[in-house]
């Protein structure tokens, strides 16, 4: 994600690379391998970018209809691309390292979450999201900001009180991604409402840590913990452009050590609400 997976905690990440578009991607570039045609060459043809051209083959996009069949016709009008097309699935604004993570946190009784570097994203606005996305290189089109947006969205769905099986949600958000003003005055109102209407609810607790906090157990980064209906819990670190899923018994108990401390350390819920209303008021 980035954070997020994106979508990922935040920030970006290529889409979700599934087995289902490589495998569209292979037969894209066998057939023009075939025809003795680069990619710009097939660019020129199909009327897409040679990086377009580039990023289907790679199964890093879900190819447009237009460009299955003007491909289709490039490329000897087979009838291949148009089936493999058939079979082409993916979750869209998914980075493939969060997609593992994302399925487990769909079906999750309780979601832990320490975080450093942004607002999380089951907690962010759809303009936070935005500025975020847009903060860190690549830049991408807005085809893939609409899809890392709107999967950031309908993810937000999990905090929902009517689960089944519920979730119960704890947040710890450092105070200086607070006061960092991602996206503007007005994108930070928005997400500082957003996490005030958020709090109330019975399944969401939501902490601050203070930017002057001397012993903190959170300075290797970010923490997210989750459990199963089995009671089987799990873990996820992400990196700038990786994740991994962690179920390791040892690291994870290290993890919810770390995690208990860090919740001792920050404000508490009543007094973390109140300095959001602080800071709100305050912009």
């Amino acid at each position: 994600m980035a954070a997020e997976g994106l979508t990922g905690t935040g920030t970006g990440g290529e889409p979700e690379c599934s087995d289902s578009l490589r495998t569209f991607g292979a037969v894209v570039q066998a057939l023009r391998e075939h025809a003795g045609l680069t990619r710009a060459e097939l660019g020129e043809l199909v009327r897409f970018s040679k990086h377009t051209v580039a990023s289907v083959e790679l199964g890093r996009r879900m190819p447009d209809p237009a460009f299955v069949e003007q491909a289709e016709q490039a490329l000897g009008n087979t009838g291949a691309l148009r089936k493999a097309a058939s079979h082409l699935t993916r979750q869209p604004g998914l980075a493939a390292w969060f997609r593992q993570w994302a399925r487990l946190e769909a079906m999750a009784i309780s979601l832990c979450t320490y975080e450093c570097r942004v607002v999380p994203g089951l907690l962010q606005t759809e303009g936070y999201a935005r500025a975020v996305s847009l903060s860190v290189p690549p830049i991408p089109d807005e085809e893939e900001l609409n899809e890392r947006i709107a999967a950031r969205m309908q993810r937000q769905e999990l905090l929902s009180t009517q689960r089944k099986p519920p979730c119960a949600f704890s947040f710890i958000i450092e105070e200086s991604v607070l006061r960092r003003g991602t996206g503007g005055t007005e994108v930070m109102r928005e997400q500082l409402d957003r996490l005030l209407d958020v709090e109330p609810r019975w399944n969401v607790e939501m902490q601050v840590m203070p930017l002057w906090q001397p012993v903190h157990a959170g300075l290797d980064g970010p923490i997210r913990l989750l459990e199963t209906p089995e009671n089987q819990w799990f873990s996820y670190s992400e990196g700038q452009q990786s994740g991994r899923l962690i179920s390791d018994r040892k690291e994870i108990s290290l993890l919810h050590q770390r995690y208990a401390k860090l919740r001792s350390q920050a404000l508490t819920p009543a007094d973390s609400r109140s300095l959001v209303e602080r800071m709100r008021g305050a912009l």
